[in-house]
């Protein structure tokens, strides 16, 4: 066995299969810079929007011949063995590596337990899967904590975690967070969750895709919480992970009581919310000495006028501090006029926040009169942030600073 680390940014990779292995595997392909190409008849909902967003190529179809062609690099995920083998030999006819996750002695090469720490990339491989993800542990948490001896070994964990994954990027979950994440012997995660973490579990960890797309496919609440409850019950560690913090618009005090309620013990995990952290990745500072002393979380799931809204606009119109709101982009112009019906100016500051936290981040800026008129403009779609006030200037004034500082 010969370990290589491989630079696949710009480069072909053909994953055939849409279930939970390749929902596994496509975040950190993705975080490589790998162009890939997905070849299924379905796809787990996480990777459905990832295709939505463009961000890989989803042919929708049974795996053909001629697939494999100009791929760097070939995973067959089906849960078809003769399929998998089809696409093992077309890959190894044009020399091209493949893994076979049903198979890792008829597989041409091997997936390791790998993990990052800082700049240091670790991959492990052993005859033995769990061996290999436990001496992946021990020595990322050993490079985390500069004590590469570590020990790894843990007690066995019961009941539910829920775990708050922050707003986006891997790095911003809690200590606390990932290691009970690491212990999970089922993960039932969100579709705005730090899913690139999924590839550094063990391989036989259950991962459950609970994503939640916007007017698309979405997992029941009542089935997410039958399916904490059953999995515990069953004996098994459950981590429920989900994007920013559990309890600021993410559902996680349902799931607390419902778990209480059937007698399942749990423990929450806080995470470092989008609300706070998407504007600061942007520079926007949500409070200003001698800018804006308060501000405002509001969740526009609905819009304004909606008999279901229980947001004061009025009030928020009428305030000078800041606004934040999650869940808004699609409904940005409703609230714009809502805004400024109750006194907000047209040409009040607003910057919107596209993928916060992430590679793929970008920040538009805009007034309240406009603002409608530039996402479309720009083709903004969830998930994004959006930031109401004076305190978007402050943030102006920092990246020219920024600018000056770094020419």
């Amino acid at each position: 066995m010969y370990l290589l680390g491989l630079r696949l940014r710009g480069r072909r990779v053909v994953v055939v299969g849409g279930g939970a292995v390749a929902a596994r595997r496509i975040p950190t392909l993705l975080d490589a810079g790998a162009e890939i190409l997905l070849v299924s008849p379905n796809a787990t909902a996480s990777l459905e929007d990832v295709a939505a967003a463009g961000r890989i190529r989803w042919a929708a179809r049974e795996y053909e011949p001629g697939d494999c062609a100009g791929a760097w690099l070939v995973c067959a995920c089906t849960d078809s063995s003769a399929v998998n083998q089809a696409v093992a030999t077309a890959a190894e006819a044009q020399q091209t590596w493949c893994v076979r996750a049903d198979d890792a002695e008829a597989s041409g090469a091997w997936t390791p337990a790998s993990g990052q720490a800082g700049d240091v990339r670790v991959g492990v491989l052993s005859g033995d899967p769990r061996h290999s993800a436990a001496i992946r542990d021990a020595v990322l948490a050993g490079l985390r904590s500069g004590q590469l001896s570590a020990r790894h070994e843990r007690g066995r964990r019961a009941g539910v975690a829920i775990i708050g994954g922050g707003p986006g990027d891997p790095g911003l979950i809690t200590v606390r967070g990932r290691q009970l994440l690491a212990e999970a012997d089922v993960v039932l995660t969100d579709r705005l969750a730090p899913r690139v973490l999924l590839d550094e579990l063990r391989d036989d960890v259950e991962i459950i895709d609970a994503s939640k797309i916007p007017y698309g496919r979405a997992m029941a609440q009542e089935h997410i919480n039958s399916a904490l409850i059953s999995h515990a019950r069953a004996g098994r560690f459950v981590a429920r992970l989900k994007g920013g913090d559990p309890f600021v618009f993410g559902r996680g005090a349902e799931e607390v009581l419902a778990c209480l309620r059937a007698g399942v013990p749990v423990t929450v995990v806080p995470g470092v919310t989008s609300a706070v952290a998407v504007p600061a990745s942007a520079w926007v500072p949500v409070t200003h000495r001698g800018v804006a002393q308060d501000f405002h979380v509001v969740s526009v799931h609905v819009p304004p006028g909606d008999k279901r809204s229980t947001v004061n606009w009025e009030l928020m119109g009428g305030s000078s501090g800041t606004l934040v709101l999650l869940m808004a982009v699609e409904r940005i112009g409703a609230v714009a006029d809502e805004l400024m019906r109750h006194g907000r100016n047209a040409d009040t500051p607003v910057s919107v926040i596209a993928d916060g936290t992430l590679p793929t981040q970008r920040t538009i800026n805009s007034t309240l009169e406009q603002v409608e008129g530039v996402v479309a403009r720009d083709g903004i779609r969830p998930p994004a942030i959006v930031v109401v006030g004076d305190v978007v200037r402050v943030a102006t004034e920092i990246t020219e600073l920024i600018r000056e500082v770094t020419a």
